[in-house]
């Protein structure tokens, strides 16, 4: 029996606004323990929400970027249930009149190969079931011991989130991974969440079941919690995946309830048995009036998107000719595609811009633990190194040391060059000097080249190289051997 599965994914992204969504507490990260809390967060009686402004503002630029349609009038609602880090006995939230419905997203999803490189990308498009507002819950920390001892830290408790739903459109693991990438790229762009999936600013539910092939309705649904990296929501749900299958071809129920990923074990485990349906006793907030968006103003918000990751590498595959994975690569962040834009435009080598960062500068950055941001080398100081390189002043190997120092000191490149009396030799007279050398201290070589052996050139190429310390420029080289290796 072929069987495939149907995966749908609930994702939570907190807004980075400073304030929390109905008070004016901090949403700062890291703080002590309950130390960013008042009496509307830790849901004290009498205390009144206030709605933010900029979280509407950054959750109507995530839900146009998404392609959603924005509802001109959404309701806030009280999502009744009981837990310890949720003080107030509810969380205010938005049922069946969101902030916004009926999205779409386009993008690049392929099969990962066994190097782990993504391949084969073809096109795929994924529906957004709705976008809407909520609070956030505190968040329970677990000691195990001796004495086990559990702690409630409410500082996030109030943070804005919005929760962006999907259509259950995925078939494959591969492409939940490539919509929670492009999610995430989509969400850094906008500057409405940091992405921080260790801090939890963006995590994942997922929903999967498998059924037949070819049949049109659904398998027993299971839900995996809080899954926080785009390696764990991979391989949670291949292993869910496989693990239903199994039960299925056994002819054994699979049992609808909420699983957890385990990384040490490789696994999903029970976390509880779900009903058919929650019972949230949803019913408006009455401390909250129905937020209502102006067409105008909804259109001010559209005119003020920025480009998106998707058409960014559109363009940059059209404008400097570069494949797919290099222009995603290089539109991963707005950071990273400032920088290439930029030392494109400098050294006028595009090509050249896009080996550089995605190499060397890649490599240097991680290894300092920094981002792009942070790069101690300006666009145009990479810029300055290539067109060296093109000017025929270094040669491609002297420019990699050349960029560690650089890299290290922030130096103009010819400075630097000059300083470690790494100019590339491209005089004439210079290079006939070493050859000749050369030539009479290797008279042997010199015979069997002459008698046929050219595979011999690349010895005295090397020999040249070596002797001037790889500073000789090698198209002068080889114009000066073809004419001196035959007398």
């Amino acid at each position: 029996m072929e069987l495939e599965p149907v995966i749908g994914l609930e994702v939570h992204a907190q807004l980075l606004t400073r304030s929390k969504l109905f008070c004016a507490c901090s949403t700062r990260f890291g703080a002590p323990p309950n130390s960013n809390t008042c009496p509307v967060c830790l849901g004290l009686p009498g205390a009144l929400p206030v709605l933010n402004r900029e979280a509407v503002v950054m959750a109507v630029r995530a839900a146009l970027a998404l392609g959603c349609k924005l509802n001109p009038i959404s309701i806030f609602a009280r999502k009744n249930y009981f837990y310890p880090d949720l003080p107030k006995g509810y969380q205010i939230s938005q049922f069946d009149r969101p902030l916004a419905e009926r999205g779409r997203v386009r993008l690049l999803s392929g099969d990962r190969n066994q190097d782990g490189r993504v391949v084969n990308r073809r096109e795929k498009s994924f529906g957004i079931t709705r976008l809407h507002l909520e609070e956030d819950a505190g968040k329970s920390l677990h000691e195990t011991g001796p004495e086990d001892k559990s702690y409630i830290d409410l500082n996030r408790s109030g943070v804005p989130l919005i929760e962006i739903v999907s259509e259950p459109d995925f078939r494959r693991s591969q492409e939940a991974y490539d919509y929670m990438t492009h999610l995430r790229k989509v969400l850094l762009y906008l500057d409405v969440c940091d992405g921080n999936m260790e801090e939890g600013s963006l995590r994942c539910d997922a929903n999967v079941s498998v059924r037949p092939h070819g049949t049109e309705g659904f398998g027993t649904k299971v839900e995996i919690k809080n899954l926080n990296s785009f390696r764990f929501l991979q391989k949670a749900l291949d292993f869910e995946i496989a693990r239903q299958s199994v039960l299925l071809r056994q002819s054994e129920r699979v049992v609808q309830e909420t699983r957890l990923w385990d990384e040490v074990q490789g696994g999903t485990l029970p976390m509880r048995t779900k009903e058919e349906a929650h019972d949230y006793r949803y019913f408006p907030e009455p401390d909250l009036p129905p937020l209502t968006l102006s067409p105008s103003w909804i259109e001010a918000m559209r005119a003020s998107l920025p480009e998106l990751p998707d058409a960014k590498a559109d363009r940059f595959m059209e404008a400097y000719q570069l494949n797919a994975d290099d222009a995603l690569q290089l539109s991963a962040t707005t950071g990273t595609a400032d920088y290439f834009e930029e030392c494109a435009r400098l050294s006028a080598n595009p090509r050249a811009a896009a080996n550089w960062i995605m190499g060397d500068l890649t490599y240097a950055l991680k290894n300092s633990a920094r981002e792009i941001e942070e790069c101690p080398l300006p666009a145009a100081r990479l810029a300055e190194l290539i067109r060296l390189i093109d000017s025929g002043t270094i040669s491609g190997k002297i420019a990699k040391t050349v960029f560690e120092e650089i890299f290290r000191t922030g130096e103009a490149p010819a400075e630097a060059a000059q300083r470690l009396g790494l100019s590339q030799i491209s005089d004439e007279a210079v290079l006939i000097a070493a050859l000749e050398k050369i030539m009479a201290a290797n008279p042997k070589q010199l015979a069997d080249y002459r008698s046929g052996k050219e595979k011999l050139f690349g010895f005295f190429v090397g020999q040249v190289m070596k002797e001037t310390k790889g500073q000789a420029n090698p198209q002068v080289v080889n114009m000066l051997l073809q004419r001196m290796l035959w007398g």
